[in-house]
C-alpha cells in the first residue's frame, strides 16, 4: 500500500473542504497528520470518520438547543453523589464537589462555600521548595492569635497585654518591633508600648464589655500576608516540574500583587472575584472550566457545547446572572414563562397590575395555551396560494370534460 505524501494529504483535505468542513478544523487535521507515517487507506478511514462525526455534530435548523443543554446537564447532575470530597492529593483542604458545587456555579453564588486558589509561581520561585516558601510566607495570612501565648486584660490599669511568642515570630518572618505600629489604631486615645516580648495597649476604655470586644478585634488582626488566605500548602504539580501553592480562602486582588506570583496562570474558584478583577469574559471561561471539572471528577461525559450555552446565557448581560427566579428565569419578558417557573400567582397578579403584554413568542407560553411551539417544524410556516391552487385544479379537470 502507498504511503501518504504531502500532495496526497492536500488533495484529500481539499475534498473535505469542498464537502463543507471548516478551515480551522482542516488546519488542525493537517498539523496532526503531517508527521504521522500513514498509508492511504488509513488516511481515507480517518478522514471519513471525521466527516461523519462532524456532520453528526451539526445542530439542525430550529433545534431547541437550550432545552437540549438543560437536559444534558441536568440528567447527569442527578447521578452525582450528594457528598463533598477532599481535594485529591491535598487531604488538608475540603473542597466542595459534585452536585453542591454544580448548584453553586449555576446559582452564581456570591461566595463559594469552600473558596480556594491555585497560585502558580514565576521562575526561580517555582523551581525549588526553599524559594517557593519565600512567596508562601508573603501570602499566608498571620493573625495576632497565631503568634501569642494569650492576650490578657489588666482590669487594674484597664490595659490589654499581648504576650508574643518570639520563636513563632522569627519562623514566620515577623518583626516584633513593627507590631506596635500595626496595632496603633487600637490604642484609641491612649498609648501603645512594647516591653520585651509583650505589647501593652492602653485604649483609655474603662468598660469591661468594650475592652472584651477590643480584645477580640485585636486577636483577629492580620499582621502579615494577604487577607482572606487562611492557609497555604506548597505542593509540586502533577508532572513534578514546578511548585505551586494551593490555598484555603481566596483573595485574587491581593495575591496578584505579591512578588513571585505568576499572574497569568493563577486561578481562583471564586467566579465573582474573577469577574471583578479580570472582566466578564474571564468569568465566563471560569464557569465553563469549573463546571467541566465537577463533571469530569464525577466521571460524567457532557458535551462542552452545552456548557458553552449555559455560560453564554449567564454572562450575556455583561454581569453574571444566576439561572433562577432571581436571575435569568425571573427576567424573561414573557409573563407565562415567568409564571411557569416559580411563584405563579404573584407573577400573574403583577403582570395584571402593570398591564404587561404576552406575545407568545417562546416555548413555555405556547405549551401552556396548547399552541404549536416555535421550535423544530413549528418554526416553519407554509404559505398557501389559494388562487394558484384553484387554477391547477381547474387544469386537471379539463381533460375529463373533453
Amino acid at each position: 500500500m502507498a504511503k501518504v505524501t504531502q500532495e496526497i494529504l492536500e488533495e484529500n483535505l481539499e475534498i473535505l473542504k469542498e464537502d463543507g468542513i471548516p478551515n480551522d478544523l482542516i488546519n488542525r487535521i493537517r498539523n496532526r497528520v503531517k508527521d504521522e507515517d500513514l498509508e492511504e487507506e488509513q488516511l481515507e478511514y480517518l478522514l471519513n470518520k471525521i466527516y461523519i462525526n462532524f456532520n453528526n455534530a451539526i445542530v439542525e435548523t430550529h433545534e431547541p438547543v437550550g432545552t437540549v443543554a438543560a437536559q444534558s446537564i441536568g440528567e447527569p447532575g442527578t447521578q452525582m453523589t450528594l457528598r463533598t470530597f477532599h481535594y485529591a492529593g491535598v487531604e488538608e483542604f475540603s473542597v466542595t464537589q459534585g452536585l453542591p458545587r454544580l448548584i453553586e456555579i449555576v446559582d452564581a453564588r456570591r461566595f463559594p462555600s469552600t473558596p480556594q486558589q491555585t497560585i502558580y509561581l514565576e521562575e526561580p520561585y517555582n523551581q525549588s521548595e526553599e524559594k517557593a516558601i519565600e512567596v508562601h510566607k508573603r501570602i499566608e495570612q498571620i493573625r495576632i492569635e497565631q503568634i501569642t501565648h494569650d492576650v490578657d486584660l489588666d482590669f487594674v490599669n484597664w490595659n490589654i497585654i499581648i504576650n508574643l511568642i518570639p520563636e513563632i515570630c522569627e519562623k514566620r518572618g515577623i518583626d516584633i518591633e513593627a507590631i506596635p505600629e500595626i496595632l496603633k489604631r487600637y490604642k484609641k486615645k491612649g498609648t501603645i508600648k512594647r516591653e520585651g516580648n509583650s505589647i501593652i495597649i492602653d485604649p483609655q476604655i474603662e468598660d469591661i464589655q468594650n475592652l472584651q470586644k477590643l480584645r477580640e478585634k485585636i486577636l483577629k488582626k492580620v499582621v502579615k500576608g494577604v487577607r482572606g488566605i487562611k492557609r497555604g500548602l506548597l505542593t509540586p504539580t502533577d508532572d513534578k516540574k514546578e511548585w505551586v501553592i494551593k490555598t484555603e480562602g481566596t483573595n485574587m486582588h491581593g495575591v496578584v500583587q505579591i512578588e513571585g506570583v505568576d499572574t497569568t496562570r493563577t486561578v481562583s474558584n471564586h467566579i465573582h472575584e474573577i469577574e471583578k478583577l479580570y472582566g466578564i469574559e474571564a468569568a465566563r471561561n471560569m464557569i465553563i472550566k469549573e463546571a467541566q471539572k465537577v463533571l469530569e471528577q464525577q466521571g460524567l461525559d457532557v458535551d462542552k457545547r452545552h456548557l458553552l450555552i449555559l455560560s453564554d446565557l449567564m454572562c450575556v448581560e455583561g454581569s453574571i446572572q444566576s439561572i433562577g427566579r432571581h436571575g435569568i428565569s425571573g427576567s424573561k419578558s414573557s409573563v407565562f414563562a415567568r409564571a411557569a417557573f416559580e411563584v405563579t400567582v404573584n407573577q400573574l397578579l403583577d403582570a395584571g397590575l402593570y398591564g404587561e403584554e404576552e406575545k407568545l413568542l417562546g416555548i413555555p407560553e405556547n405549551v401552556i395555551i396548547g399552541q404549536i411551539s416555535p421550535i423544530g417544524t413549528g418554526r416553519v410556516n407554509v404559505m398557501f396560494d389559494l388562487d394558484a391552487n384553484l387554477e391547477i385544479l381547474n387544469q386537471l379537470k379539463k381533460p375529463e370534460n373533453t
